[in-house]
């Protein structure tokens, strides 16, 4: 937990002050806390621990996943089929209403779990100095003016001022998006710089690569960057997707639509046609179960699950059903770019010499590829000054490559280990190179001098003194460059016009240098390397776009959506690697501190036109996926790092990588990428906008077929008629008939221009004017041809049983033809097509056959329906009638595609 006097701790800004003033301001020094202060502070800041955050009961969670317009209706449905004895069909709705419940309450657990995820993410023990003396002491129990010590493999405990450091890398990749390790130092930096950029700072959850450091604790708990996250993930608001709000909608405006016609049909039968009150009431009760579509739910629910399973295939594994729905109807992804849309893999791409750039194929750590020059292969071996350039950066350096279970991986820093690759791609073996240039002696990289430099000798007597580092202090050391084998005077400017070109291109540019040492100097020492060195060249390398995360910006650019990288990484940078992937416009990128100054009102407008977002912290993340929401977007945010973690679950739809993702980033997001693949978002927003077709088709097929039961029952009563079906007839049309056929259209396979649509209105309900114009148009089919059979049996002298029975048939053929016409919105369905490509359909229709044989003409069935047997002419004339419903929608579809598609 922390207090407010930890806040105040935090509030230091320690990275823009001197070490001395901040160990003032603790009332700390070198040699760290007392044992006698250090508990006295744990009494008054409490644990170095995240608070645990109350949520509510699971009892409460549980419960109010029925508070939903739609479940009311499901309830009175079961309420109404408990009245007629259907003690089955009561069975089946309370089985729905349970199973959504059960879904939205796993759903809402997910919030707990991510704090959790990040309560897990501190270490367990730490190094401090206590009395001056080193002890280790469970990470809970340090306090603000604790000195930490750290060093490769640890864990950072707390949020550390840095005193003392030597060669210390850390990984902040989880906390800030930068790719790679950062080297820290102990001067200070401005207030106002981005989290990334405050070198003089270790951060709480992040990961010691490489060094040691000595840092005093400056925040512990919910005062730590990692603790400001916590508090912006249980702070942030969990937006329903556009199903939900669509469904909740168009429940509040069916259950309004329902209770009126069953209130005007009792009106109407006892007020103007003097029907018996009882026999109206039965009516109305009838109509109410006929117009509900107690099978939605169910529906919508394997329609989804369905959707899930194709995922899963595609390395997409779904954790919260509606976002499948959602994910489809995305107009915005917000992406990481490292390891996102990136390799996370360093790769050399551009060799410099005196002589000219080469480029170098192949991409991550697979030592295969070449070097080119304005677009052919060269020899290394014909280029002396190029292949001792890629000599000397694959002798001076620590990294190893190794190939495992047939995938390359490095041993050591990326940066080394893309050197080491580059050299393998120009056929230099590092085992005999280092065995032909033993090592003798090293100066390690220290961030105080930005280099590192190797002495090695030949078995011919030869020395050689290779130095590689940050280009500006490279050439500060330099007199010479290498050229056609001679050491000619440094041509300073021009190094720094291709350092300048390298770096705009978003490389990571490297320098390398060369001295020749006798053969007795056997210690390498500073001043041997302090001036006169001959410069080799420099290496650009980058974190390269995976080929598949090209393709599929690509594709999501087609279907109408906007990919926007957001990134801690530097601007440079992120503009390079978004302009070869199309994300952008090559240019511009709106950084963090830029962001910082813009209201939210301007921000909302910058936002639709800007797509680059670099050094971004977890606040700016939170705060773009806000306001591209405000703009009436439906967001996608895609990540693998705690930072991301506020902002996958602001999002409609949070997608988290499974491979390199945090837990933290897993727990949050909705959806979760199985191979970390950018590519497999494309797909899964295939499949997103197959599932909402398939949710659409299968509510035009169930709506105008539910209406149509009740608008036969409503159209009797207005002309005085006897029922035509009975309540308990309407049930069985209702929960056995209509539901399995509906349930085919859950596997409907994507339609051929799924992907060459625009993404829908977000604003757009989910049934529109055009569904209300089929549904009318339906219905009036459906309740001529039930009632004018009905009329016609009785007019040709048979009985009510068997009226009844050919009205029943009729409405049931009607809905199975009606079937083939609903597989397609608006495309026509030619028998030849609507006949195949989903098997199911046709296995539905086959058992709604064999159900009406049974519903007709077993006896049993005669007692509990009160049904009669059907004579082959009454079929025939059944089959003619249904098929009108076939040829009456085909038209209709037709002119709609030729004047008003657009409405759909």
């Amino acid at each position: 937990m922390a207090t407010n006097n930890d806040k105040e701790a935090a509030d230091l800004s320690a990275h823009a002050k001197p070490v001395t003033e901040v160990l003032q301001r603790l009332g700390s020094s070198a040699g760290g806390l007392s044992a006698a202060e250090a508990q006295a502070r744990l009494a008054r800041f409490g644990p170095n621990c995240l608070t645990p955050r109350r949520g509510r009961g699971p009892l409460l969670r549980f419960l109010l996943q029925f508070h939903n317009v739609l479940i009311y209706i499901l309830l009175a449905a079961a309420g109404v089929t408990a009245l007629l004895g259907h003690w089955v069909d009561t069975g089946v709705i309370a089985g729905v209403v349970v199973i959504n419940a059960i879904v939205g309450f796993i759903q809402e657990g997910k919030a707990e779990r991510a704090l959790e995820a990040i309560r897990r993410m501190l270490s367990l023990r730490s190094l401090v100095l206590r009395d001056g003396r080193p002890i280790t002491v469970p990470a809970e129990e340090i306090v603000p003016g604790d000195v930490v010590q750290i060093q490769s493999g640890d864990r950072v405990p707390a949020d550390l001022r840095l005193v003392r450091v030597r060669n210390l890398r850390i990984d902040e990749a989880s906390l800030t998006g930068e790719s790679m390790p950062v080297e820290k130092e102990t001067e200070p930096v401005a207030a106002e710089a981005a989290l990334g950029d405050r070198h003089c700072m270790a951060y709480s959850g992040t990961f010691v690569t490489y060094g040691q450091a000595t840092g005093l604790v400056v925040a512990t708990g919910d005062a730590t960057e990692l603790g400001r996250i916590s508090e912006l993930l249980a702070g942030v608001q969990h937006i329903e997707t556009p199903l939900l709000r669509k469904l909740a909608v168009f429940g509040r405006w069916l259950s309004i639509v329902i209770v009126a016609l069953a209130a005007l049909t009792f009106v109407l039968g006892t007020g103007l046609r003097d029907y018996a009150v009882p026999d109206m009431f039965l009516a109305a009760v009838g109509l109410a179960v006929a117009a509900i579509p107690e099978g939605l739910p169910a529906i919508i629910t394997i329609t989804l699950a369905m959707g899930v399973q194709r995922m899963a295939r595609r390395n997409a594994i779904v954790r919260v059903l509606p976002a499948v729905e959602a994910l489809g109807s995305v107009t915005c992804i917000g992406s990481d770019k490292t390891g996102t849309l990136t390799r996370n893999e360093m790769t050399v791409q551009s060799v410099v010499t005196a002589e000219g750039t080469y480029d170098v194929t192949g991409v991550g750590y697979e030592p295969h590829g070449e070097l080119t020059q304005d677009g052919t292969a060269v020899d290394p071996e014909q280029h002396p000054e190029l292949l001792e350039l890629l000599r000397a950066g694959l002798l001076c350096n620590d990294a190893g490559l190794r190939e495992h279970d047939g995938q390359w991986l490095i041993d050591g820093d990326p940066t080394e280990g893309a050197l080491v690759v580059a050299a393998r791609k120009a056929g230099l073996d590092p085992h005999l190179e280092s065995e032909e240039r033993p090592r003798t002696d090293v100066i390690p990289f220290e961030s105080e001098h930005r280099f590192m430099a190797t002495l090695h000798h030949d078995h011919a007597g030869h020395g050689f003194v290779y130095l590689k580092g940050a280009p500006e202090r490279v050439i500060e050391m330099c007199a010479h460059e290498r050229e056609t084998g001679e050491d000619r005077p440094l041509r300073r400017e021009h190094w720094d016009r291709l350092i300048g070109q390298l770096a705009a291109r978003g490389s990571r540019v490297l320098a390398v240098a060369f001295r020749a040492a006798a053969d007795e100097h056997r210690a390498l020492r500073f001043e041997d390397v302090d001036g006169g060195l001959t410069l080799l060249g420099l290496f650009g390398m980058v974190d390269p776009p995976r080929e598949e995360a090209i393709r599929a910006v690509a594709e999501c650019h087609a279907a109408g959506i906007r990919v926007k990288m957001i990134t801690g990484d530097h601007a440079a940078t992120a503009v390079a690697i978004a302009a070869r992937l199309d994300i952008g416009d090559g240019e511009h990128a709106l950084t963090g501190i830029e962001l910082e100054r813009l209201g939210d009102a301007e921000l909302r407008e910058r936002a639709g036109d800007i797509d680059v977002y670099a050094r971004v912290s977890p606040e700016h993340k939170l705060r773009l996926v806000k306001a591209l929401q405000l703009r009436g977007e439906i967001v996608a945010m895609t990540g693998d790092g705690v930072n991301d973690a506020p902002a996958l679950k602001r999002a409609d739809v949070g997608i988290a990588m499974g491979v390199t993702g945090t837990e933290v980033a897993k727990e949050a997001a909705e959806i979760v990428l199985a191979d970390d693949n950018f590519a497999s978002i494309a797909n899964a927003v295939k499949e997103g906008r197959t599932i909402y077709d398939n949710l659409r088709k299968t509510i035009l097929f169930i709506l105008p077929t539910n209406v149509g039961q009740a608008g036969t029952i409503v159209a009797a009563v207005a002309f005085g008629m006897v029922l035509p079906i009975l309540p308990v007839q309407i049930l069985w049309v209702n929960m056995v008939v209509a539901v399995t056929l509906a349930l085919a259209l859950a596997f409907e396979p994507a339609e051929p221009d799924i992907m060459r649509r625009p993404p829908r209105d977000p604003r757009a309900p989910i049934f529109s004017a055009y569904f209300l114009w089929r549904t009318l148009l339906v219905v009036t089919v459906l309740v001529a041809g039930t009632l004018g059979m009905f009329v016609w049996e009785q007019a040709q002298g048979a009985s009510l049983e068997v009226a009844r029975t050919a009205a029943v048939n009729t409405l049931v053929m009607f809905q199975a033809v009606y079937l083939l016409n609903s597989r397609f919105l608006l495309a026509p369905a030619w028998p030849h097509q609507a006949l195949r490509g989903n098997p199911y359909v046709l296995l539905s229709i086959a058992v709604i056959v064999g159900l009406q044989l049974l519903f007709t003409y077993a006896p049993f069935m005669h007692t509990l329906f009160h049904t009669a047997p059907l004579g082959a002419e009454a079929w025939v004339r059944i089959m003619l009638i249904a098929l009108s419903i076939y040829v009456i929608v085909e038209l209709e579809k037709a002119v709609v595609r030729r004047f008003g598609r657009r409405a759909v």
